[in-house]
């Protein structure tokens, strides 16, 4: 009882950890599971481990092969969970170059690392090949934290989180689809029934995966399953492909959940954002507890096989070579620079599919006896710990010397995506202003993509935008809901993450009946709250520019149009097009060829700017 509730504890610890710092959350679950597992037979008094994952005597967790299958289901579901996130409007939206990561790319390194394991230490191909597909991921957990507080140009940005996100799955299944191979094939060799037997497992893996799928689509779909059950149904359904699909063709459990993720991931389901938040929390609950068993479950005669000068090698050319080679050959004739190039080479740290599914098939190919096995576990362990803190450590550096920094972050996130929030964010997305829409609603999500904007369905009091490291260039916030409590809620919580350069809220009802005593520095308008604001967007929906050329002319017809209950001030238009928020009007410089911008009725400014050019050619007179 102790050693699990310790487990989960340190678990969790380790996880808080690596949000305080941070990092990537699988390294200190495996620091601390080599410090627990291996590492404290130096420090115990009897020489034994602190933690025990296979029962030995009175000591232990699992007894028998208990262990292997508490991993095989809990890999299951991170698995699942893995193809939940993998859609095909998202491959085919990135762009040529995250495309070109994750098949080329992928096949470069499938190729090469197997190559290179095959001939630095002598292992047949089959485990060569096992190990480079375990390596060919990379994950947005792991990616994520290590980019989320360097401001990286978008481009860059952009491609390493989609390659992360999109590998994952493609590495599981194709390092699953190794396995099933490796497990038919035995010591038999590429024989006729070993090939069936792997095409039976494929078929067997896809059949149950769709039909499962398919079941849990029309049971949530046709409300045959209450709400508040739909996300344990789902997980129990998880759990029963895996098992069943095992019955049926042993090993294509596996397999079975990714291709049942997958199919779900692409559907219509109405839960399916419920579903993941679900899974994403059981997931965190599972790894943490998975990579300290994992960790401990190693022996220290398993890291003295790779404590040598040929993991060094392999680890090298991994790591300088091979993740050089497959981002230039994937980059080639796009718009990326050599020096974003470098950067994409040098970021490319292994994460928890990698770790998980490694420890679970060395074990499984070890107990079979399979020659070579008992380095798959430590190899890729290896790995995922050299490339994790070195990157951890180096990556901001990196960032710096190569020179792909944000200069700027002129970026804006809008939080609401109501009619008037699509109204300004197009206009600023005219003027080639990088604007992002936010929103829980997915109607408003929806309208605002059919005007080509930028916008995702988020939850304010969730981490997804923190986690969403292509809001880098943000730095302006503008809370725009018609809920007083949400617009102030985005301010506190992201306005130090969002809001370098001002973080800027429509005014309450409250301050509305109040204008007169208003000290709020954080108001997009003095003069609207949510109500007018959508009341003008109804009546007026256009947003008009009227020349101002200089301060006094500004100062004018900022003043008409604040005296107007159809119109609302919105930004002052630069000579170079750059937009400036209206925040100060005291305070703002004119510059001759600028705009005043303001959303609602047109109207006639002629004898404002006639009068002004009266009042400059007098003065220039004088």
């Amino acid at each position: 009882m102790v050693e699990l509730a310790g487990i989960i504890i340190l678990g969790i610890l380790a996880q808080w950890v690596a949000w305080k710092f941070k990092i990537p959350a699988i390294l200190p679950l495996i620091l601390i599971g080599l410090l627990v597992g291996p590492l404290s037979t130096f420090m115990s008094e009897d020489g034994n481990q602190w933690l025990q994952p296979i029962w030995n005597g009175e000591k232990g967790l699992f007894p028998g092969q208990n262990l292997f299958y508490f991993v095989s289901l809990a890999v299951g579901i991170i698995l699942f969970e893995g193809g939940l996130t993998l859609k095909r409007g998202e491959i085919s939206k990135v762009g040529s170059v995250i495309g070109k990561l994750i098949s080329i790319g992928a096949a470069i390194t499938f190729i090469g690392a197997g190559i290179a394991a095959y001939y630095i230490f002598g292992l047949s191909w089959r485990i060569s090949f096992l190990f480079s597909a375990l390596i060919i991921v990379t994950g947005p957990t792991v990616i994520t934290p290590i980019l989320r507080n360097i401001p990286l140009k978008k481009d860059v940005a952009a491609v390493l989180r989609w390659e992360g996100i999109l590998i994952d799955p493609i590495g599981a299944l194709v390092a699953v689809l190794v396995y099933e191979f490796i497990s038919v094939e035995g010591d038999s060799g590429y024989t006729k029934q070993a090939l069936l037997d792997f095409g039976k497992i494929i078929l067997i893996g896809m059949a149950f995966g769709i039909s499962a799928g398919y079941a849990l689509y029309f049971s949530i779909k046709k409300k045959l399953v209450p709400h508040y059950l739909s996300n344990v149904v789902s997980l129990s359904m998880v759990m029963a492909v895996f098992v069943i699909s095992d019955l049926f063709a042993h090993e294509s459990g596996l397999l079975a959940v990714v291709v049942m993720g997958m199919f779900l991931g692409n559907s219509d389901l109405p839960s399916l954002k419920e579903l993941l938040y679900f899974k994403e929390s059981l997931s965190v609950l599972l790894v943490s507890i998975l990579f300290i068993l994992l960790a401990a479950n190693i022996s220290v005669e398993d890291l003295l096989l790779v404590y040598n000068w040929k993991t060094a090698i392999l680890l090298a050319i991994v790591i300088f070579v091979l993740r050089p080679l497959t981002v230039f050959a994937s980059t080639t004739g796009s718009s990326l620079k050599t020096n974003e190039k470098l950067f994409i080479s040098w970021v490319g740290p292994r994460g928890i599919v990698a770790a998980g599914i490694s420890s679970l098939f060395g074990t499984q190919l070890v107990s079979k006896g399979v020659v070579g096995a008992e380095y798959i576990t430590p190899l890729v362990f290896a790995v995922v710990l050299v490339t994790v803190i070195l990157n951890a450590t180096t990556a901001r550096l990196m960032a710096g010397w190569l020179g792909v920094y944000l200069k700027k972050s002129e970026g804006i996130i809008m939080v609401g995506a109501s009619k008037v929030s699509r109204l300004i964010a197009t206009y600023l997305h005219k003027n080639n202003r990088h604007v992002v829409l936010v929103d829980s609603n997915q109607l408003n999500i929806n309208r605002a993509k059919e005007l080509g904007l930028e916008a995702f369905t988020a939850n304010i009091y969730a981490d997804e935008l923190t986690d969403n490291i292509e809001l880098n260039d943000v730095g302006y916030l503008l809370a725009m809901t018609g809920s007083d409590e949400i617009n102030k809620q985005a301010i506190n919580r992201f306005g130090n993450i969002f809001g370098e350069n001002g973080t800027f809220r429509l005014m309450t009802s409250e301050e509305m009946r109040q204008r007169q005593n208003l000290s709020a520095k954080e108001l997009f308008s003095y003069t609207h709250d949510y109500t007018r604001f959508t009341q003008v967007a109804q009546d007026f929906p256009s947003i008009q520019e009227i020349p101002v050329g200089n301060h006094n002319q500004f100062l004018r017809v900022l003043n008409i149009i604040g005296e107007n209950e159809n119109a609302i001030p919105l930004f002052l238009k630069r000579p170079d097009g750059f937009l400036d928020l209206i925040t100060a009007p005291a305070e703002i410089e004119v510059e001759t060829g600028s705009s005043l911008v303001y959303l609602g009725k047109p109207m006639d400014f002629e004898d404002v700017v006639n009068a002004t050019r009266t009042e400059n050619e007098g003065k220039t007179q004088k």
